[in-house]
């Protein structure tokens, strides 16, 4: 058995435990990205290289998983330091009808995730090679995005500080947080309180390795207006 098929069969055990049925087309396309992460890994450190093993649950599958959670009118959305292009690849191949940026400021990375995409043959998503907060960046995207997403370990108020310029009016900010979290919505909340609606938090609990949530992993959902 090849690699990519190995993968394909990890992502449909996941996926189907778990009661979700996505197209085949999507699974394989998911199996291909995570063939190309791997092969690519060896050369540039797109994530660790001691969880390569657990690349089909850690990475792949978890940043298809929360798409599910995606608010219904979000057309658009920016993945903030998308390194190898997680979350937003999975996102993209999950959602076909969701147009995003990856943007990333190390070349490396975003040349790889270019390729990704090229590969994939991915018609959905651009990848940019740029500081977040950068003017060019900001000036070329300003008020674009109606949902904000990051698998980075950036604090939740500097992720509003990066967010809110690119946001639309109305917008989410997704994000994936494991421990406790209320210094850090704290924290947030005096500074961005007027720009918050409402925080959900989604235990990230799936089945068979994590039922209960024992990796203590959530998803934290931000209802934003500016």
């Amino acid at each position: 058995m090849d690699r990519q098929e190995k993968y394909l069969g990890e992502l449909k055990s996941f996926f189907w435990e778990n009661s979700l049925s996505p197209e085949i087309f999507q699974l394989e396309r998911l199996a291909h990205f995570a063939d190309l992460l791997t092969e690519k890994n060896q050369e540039v450190n797109l994530i660790s290289r001691r969880d390569i093993k657990n690349i089909i649950e850690n990475h792949i599958f978890i940043s298809a998983y929360i798409s599910r959670f995606i608010p219904e009118k979000v057309s658009t959305f920016l993945d903030i330091g998308t390194g190898g292009g997680l979350p937003g690849i999975p996102l993209a191949i999950m959602n076909s009808s969701l147009k995003g940026v990856l943007v990333d400021s190390t070349s490396k990375k975003i040349n790889a995730v270019d390729e990704f995409v090229q590969k994939l043959k991915l018609g959905n998503v651009t990848p940019e090679n740029y500081r977040v907060e950068n003017e060019e960046f900001v000036e070329k995207y300003k008020e674009s995005f109606d949902l904000v997403v990051t698998r980075g370990t950036v604090p939740l108020v500097i992720l509003f500080r990066y967010a809110l310029p690119l946001a639309k009016k109305k917008a989410y900010l997704m994000t994936i947080k494991g421990g406790d979290l209320s210094r850090e919505i704290e924290t947030a909340k005096l500074k961005y309180n007027s720009h918050i609606k409402k925080i959900t938090f989604i235990e990230l609990a799936y089945k068979p390795t994590n039922p209960r949530n024992e990796k203590d992993k959530k998803l934290v959902l931000v209802e934003l207006s500016r």
